[in-house]
């Protein structure tokens, strides 16, 4: 596996929200939490097949919903 230095631009206030949505106390950690999560969501591949899961799963939640 190779590895490569990368950076980026952020307001402190874009950082100080990453840290507690990631729940990481370092600037690198934070930023290594995020990035693995955005290529693992399903949510980031802005396709018609994203939609369709993303709509089922509103379907199912208000089904539940109904039905509690």
């Amino acid at each position: 596996m190779k590895i490569v230095h990368a950076q980026t631009v952020l307001t402190e206030d874009q950082l100080e929200e990453l840290k507690k949505k990631t729940n990481e106390p370092s600037t690198k950690e934070a930023l290594s939490v995020a990035v693995q999560h955005y290529l693992e969501c399903e949510y980031t591949e802005m396709n018609d097949e994203m939609w369709t899961r993303k709509l089922e799963k509103v379907v199912q939640k208000k089904q539940q919903s109904y039905t509690k």
